[in-house]
């Protein structure tokens, strides 16, 4: 089925087939916001309580949180093009039962389906990637193009999913997805070669893979409990407590076993582990901005879906020009530590802006420089991180060092959701009582104040962690500048030192 390319000659077809991978990843990342737009209509229509509306979210998030490695690993067994183009199709075919949902056990099930493949879809996505762009400064482009859509999609997802619930109805935010799947999986088929011999053909780790499911769906499935439920409910603690141990007892399996799942060797290099956390707190944050920011523009300031998927651009204008034009540019000049420590250093300015705001804040002179300034740094710093992640790993780990991105993505994205999200509700309860002779002349005054307050509230601890991300990329990661004509290591041991050799090769700046 799969065509196969000499991994010494670099593949003809390798910007063709990143057009069709960054299709892909734009769907996925797409569907994590379009939905949330739609959500109301969709549960006006099927009649979905409140109690249940957060399975739409939950159901898919614990699907793909917890089988993201188990679908990097399939990646590497399989072979990334067979998983890539088996992803998307099985994407399309869930998106299509979803948009044609009767109740909410239907609904709920083509998430969950959704996840399932999503979690098959995004590591051989980045995997492809990883052993097609050897060579260092198209890798640059090739994850500068990547990780400005993995930055920005999110937000164009709020636009998409505004236009299409207004002016035709939620089913639609599913079924756009069949469209993107079909053409992204027709060209994958067609222009994809993978290079020879870099499949794992080593048995699958079945232990690994339910402990590590279990362990990841737990703590996902804790965070999204702590949001609706609180930190103290027991079955809240309860899930944390089950996490800490399958994880702890995967860990301990990987170390042991002869075929891991998840190699050891992958995460315990320095660089990719620093890459890992810096990465994952990043997203903690962004994720309590997008939520914030999406309830402030609608709620406080009374925009519309559309208008607020549009006030949204500046943040995705300057992640891709921080992705393409600073990060690419820099990448085989300087350190990637260099850009990922300022790059996350720039975006908690930006956040700082944020805690200035009021209920009668400009858009023009805070929201917008600050969105510029959020998208600048974090644009700047992801896609050196994508690339850091990948490189340097055998070919045949690569699909497992991919679910690692994402797996620290997702995990960072719900705690970022539940985290902030209770602080700002506390924050905000806090307000209230404080302000409580307000409520007899104006409440909805202070229920706006409050909310505000709680929003301000929440984004300082997202200053903080921002600046914790940074200080971890520059004390973590301590790759050199990569060499021009650097290739994926697919031979020798595959330990740490395969990066770090990569990337202290000496080069002349061009």
């Amino acid at each position: 089925m799969s065509k196969t390319a000499d991994p010494r000659l670099p593949d003809p077809s390798r910007w063709k087939a990143l057009a069709f991978i960054a299709l892909a990843q734009l769907m996925v990342v797409l569907d994590a916001t379009i939905v949330n737009i739609a959500l109301p209509h969709a549960q006006t229509a099927l009649g979905i309580t409140d109690a249940n509306k957060q399975w739409v979210i939950t159901a898919y998030a614990l699907a793909f949180g917890g089988l993201l490695l188990f679908g990097g690993r399939i990646a590497d067994l399989w072979g990334r093009k067979r998983t890539f183009v088996v992803g998307l199709i099985g994407f399309a075919l869930a998106s299509a039962l979803g948009g044609a949902a009767q109740n909410q056990d239907m609904l709920f099930g083509s998430r969950a389906l959704q996840g399932v493949f999503g979690a098959l879809l995004a590591p051989a996505a980045l995997s492809l990637l990883a052993v097609m762009f050897t060579d260092a400064k198209e890798r640059a482009k090739a994850f500068g193009i990547y990780g400005a859509i993995a930055g920005g999609g999110g937000a164009v997802g709020l636009i998409l999913g505004g236009f299409l619930t207004q002016t035709l109805n939620w089913r639609w935010t599913f079924f756009v997805n069949i469209p993107f799947a079909v053409i992204a999986a027709a060209g994958a088929y067609f222009v994809i070669r993978e290079p020879v011999g870099s499949r794992n053909r080593s048995s699958l780790d079945i232990p690994g893979v339910v402990l590590s499911a279990l362990g990841l769906v737990s703590l996902v499935y804790g965070f999204t409990r702590a949001e609706s439920s609180g930190w103290s409910d027991p079955l809240t603690i309860g899930m944390f407590v089950a996490s800490g141990v399958l994880l702890l007892s995967f860990v301990l399996t990987e170390a042991r076993v002869k075929s891991p799942l998840l190699p050891l060797r992958v995460v315990m290099d320095r660089n990719r582990g620093g890459v890992y956390l810096s990465l994952g707190l990043a997203i903690i944050a962004m994720f309590g901005l997008f939520l914030f920011l999406t309830y402030y523009l609608q709620v406080v300031r009374g925009y519309s879906p559309i208008r607020t998927g549009f006030a949204f651009l500046p943040m995705i204008a300057g992640m891709i020009t921080g992705s393409t034009q600073i990060g690419a540019r820099l990448m085989t000049r300087v350190p990637a530590r260099k850009l990922m420590g300022p790059g996350f250093l720039t975006a908690a300015v930006g956040m700082l802006l944020l805690t200035q705001l009021e209920i009668g804040s400009s858009y023009p002179a805070l929201i917008l420089p600050a969105q510029l300034l959020l998208g600048l740094g974090m644009g700047t710093a992801f896609m050196p991180a994508m690339s850091l992640a990948t490189h340097g790993v055998e070919p045949r780990d690569s699909g497992v060092a991919s679910a690692m991105v994402n797996t620290s993505q997702q995990v960072g994205g719900a705690i970022g959701t539940a985290l902030l999200n209770t602080i700002a509700a506390s924050a905000a309860t806090a307000y209230a009582t404080s302000h409580a002779a307000l409520a007899a002349t104006d409440p909805k005054l202070l229920k706006l104040q409050a909310m505000v307050h709680g929003f301000t509230g929440a984004i300082w601890w997202a200053v903080g962690i921002l600046v914790a991300a940074s200080a971890i990329a520059v004390t973590f990661i301590n790759a050199g500048r990569p060499s021009a004509t650097a290739v994926n290591s697919g031979s020798g041991s595959g330990d740490a030192d395969g990066v770090e050799d990569e990337f202290k090769v000496p080069v002349v700046a061009h």
